[in-house]
């Protein structure tokens, strides 16, 4: 977790300085090229994060 910038807090609809959590992620193709990039920011306070991936190798 970190704090939360005040370009983001207004967009998130919450205070200057909140826990985030802050996800970077990106999908590789089976060639090893990147097909798929996210900067996904998630209130600490307004939500829980599942996250489940299969891996079918």
């Amino acid at each position: 977790m970190s704090a939360c910038r005040a370009s983001a807090s207004a967009t998130l609809g919450i205070q200057k300085a909140a826990l985030v959590t802050h996800i970077r992620r990106t999908y590789y193709s089976d060639g090893g090229r990147p097909v798929e990039t996210a900067d996904i920011v998630v209130p600490a306070a307004h939500c829980e994060i599942v996250y489940a991936i299969p891996i079918n190798r």
